[in-house]
């Protein structure tokens, strides 16, 4: 089992509840998803139980995430990345708008709110 990473900031969520509850603000009209920071796959495993064709990509920057995410996903509709969100370019993880959704490191919430806005014409 993967375990936090406090120099990375990591909170794994661990309520299936809460997961679900945030699947579900996603727009069934999306059809191109980025998960950033999907830790043990927990909020990733609600995604995937949504109905519709849609494409998940998940960002994660820790290769022991990774690793397990890897290990333990098999759906044609995800597609799991070893990234470093801050350093992307959004237009490499989709070249068309896309929702983001994640259960963001609190430590980087402000980085990352600021990337968002850099290219906010694709998030």
């Amino acid at each position: 089992m993967v375990r936090p990473k406090k120099h990375l900031g990591q909170h794994f969520l661990n309520d299936p509840n809460i997961a679900g509850k945030i699947a579900g603000l996603i727009s069934t009209n999306q059809n191109r998803i980025c998960e950033l920071g999907p830790g043990t796959g927990m909020l990733t495993r609600a995604i995937l139980k949504r109905d519709g064709h849609f494409q998940l990509k998940a960002i994660e920057i820790d290769k022991e995430s990774v690793a397990f995410l890897k290990e333990t996903f098999d759906d044609e509709r995800l597609i799991i990345t070893e990234m470093d969100f801050l350093k992307a370019n959004l237009s490499d993880i989709y070249p068309f708008p896309f929702s983001l959704i994640g259960n963001f490191p609190y430590n980087i919430s402000s980085q990352i709110f600021f990337k968002i806005l850099e290219e906010k014409d694709l998030v």
